[in-house]
């Protein structure tokens, strides 16, 4: 079960809005030291606090707990010392997979086969609206039926920060332009205006007076959403918050005519130990080292002492 120590990290972390994922070992065969009911969780940059089984172990875990934060899905995760034939299309490591679960061949693992569940904890992301309108409600009615944590912003509170998803401007021209070059700023994966054609083109025009590129520019959604022949305001926010889920959910495609809005879903770096060919995350704290201009990772101080062996005696 989950310690004591464990259970309030999860809640620190989910009290400060960082996604994480709960590693639980639902089954252990000896002799491997992990017990089933052990829980470790495992940070976005890779750290795993508490055990979920040993060095070799641990680097299965981080690969696909990182995999599983990205897809924001939960998975099954067996770690056996062999078995599977199959090829991770993104390694080409052997795997097996099924729906909701993966099975990873550990040639390093020591003890016998480990079964983990991985589940994403990951926080509803943040969408400004600025606004006290008629749209600017609907958005934060339907955007809490979509896990979209929908943020009033007042008098420039809270501002754009690089960790929000979407940042939506029905204000009916107020303080417009201060708050739409705050998102520029901010780097937002979604910038929308609500303005007709007319008076969207007026705004842009004015931020291009003030030295805003045209580049920045057209990464401004206006009019805001998808073209849905919406009219009255919870319409107008069905189609807005379509555009962010496309964006969200890392789909190239903008809303139409405005080609420029697209967010591609994070990858974790993956690297291949050379000398036992196991998956591994590239992230600070994997054993690695530089050879031939290249930083090599393994997957344990003792592959990377073989490595530096072999090249010694070369």
């Amino acid at each position: 079960m989950m310690s004591a120590a464990v259970s309030r990290r999860a809640a620190e972390l989910a009290a400060e809005g960082t996604a994480f994922v709960t590693a639980t070992v639902v089954r252990a065969q000896r002799p491997t030291s992990v017990r089933a009911g052990d829980v470790a969780l495992v940070l976005g940059d890779g750290t795993i606090e508490g055990f979920v089984g040993g060095v070799c172990a641990q680097q299965s875990v981080r690969v696909y707990a990182l995999k599983a934060l990205e897809t924001e899905e939960a998975l099954l995760l067996r770690i056996v010392p062999d078995g599977p034939v199959g090829e991770d299309p993104d390694t080409g490591r052997e795997i097996a997979v099924e729906e909701g679960a993966v099975t990873a061949q550990n040639p390093c693992l020591s003890g016998g086969a480990i079964e983990i569940f991985l589940e994403p904890m990951v926080p509803a992301p943040r969408v400004l609206v600025v606004g006290d309108t008629p749209i600017a409600a609907a958005l934060a009615a339907l955007g809490a039926e979509l896990d979209l944590s929908i943020v009033p912003v007042s008098d420039g509170s809270p501002e754009p920060g690089p960790g929000d998803l979407a940042l939506v401007v029905a204000a009916h021209g107020r303080d417009e332009l201060h708050t739409l070059r705050q998102g520029l700023q901010a780097g937002l994966p979604y910038i929308g205006l609500v303005a007709s054609h007319k008076r969207g083109a007026g705004v842009l025009a004015d931020l291009r007076a003030d030295g805003v590129p045209e580049t920045q520019l057209a990464l401004i959604d206006v009019p805001a959403g998808i073209d849905i022949g919406s009219r009255t305001p919870p319409e107008i926010a069905l189609s807005i918050l379509a555009t962010i889920v496309r964006v969200r959910r890392g789909e190239h495609a903008a809303a139409p005519g405005n080609t420029q809005i697209a967010v591609a879903a994070p990858a974790s770096t993956l690297a291949v130990d050379p000398i036992c060919g196991m998956t591994v995350a590239a992230v600070p704290g994997t054993p690695s080292l530089e050879h031939e201009g290249e930083i090599v990772y393994f997957c344990c101080d003792g592959c990377k002492a073989k490595f530096e062996a072999q090249h010694r005696a070369a």
